[in-house]
């Protein structure tokens, strides 16, 4: 049995990670920047942006603009609650598009997860 919380750190995140790393990079941000943001190493961005990690699946046009506001937050200083949120967005959408039968959590609508 995989549990919720394992497809979204195996197939969900990854992706997610791999999508603001290149978008990061495009703009202009140097990957060792971009690792600091997401607070990975310079060598996982390269994977990243080489496809080597984050299997690619076609995203819609909703998750794009997700990522895209995502890499908005994170160039204009975005804090680690904003980024948090926005990339459980991505994982929702993810899971939505994906057919799931229910989101697997609720962390962006819950304010018991918001951190103090």
């Amino acid at each position: 049995m995989i549990f919720p919380c394992e497809k979204a750190v195996w197939h969900y995140l990854p992706q997610i990670r791999a999508d603001l790393a290149i978008t990061l990079v495009k703009t202009g941000m140097s990957q060792s920047q971009a690792a600091k943001k997401l607070d990975v190493t310079p060598a996982a961005i390269s994977q990243y942006i080489h496809k080597k990690r984050g299997m690619q699946s076609p995203k819609s046009d909703a998750y794009h603009a997700e990522i895209l506001a995502a890499v908005q937050q994170i160039c204009a200083g975005t804090t680690p609650v904003t980024l948090h949120r926005m990339v459980c967005n991505c994982c929702q959408i993810m899971q939505k598009e994906a057919n799931e039968a229910e989101v697997l959590c609720s962390a962006t609508s819950s304010p018991a997860t918001t951190q103090q």
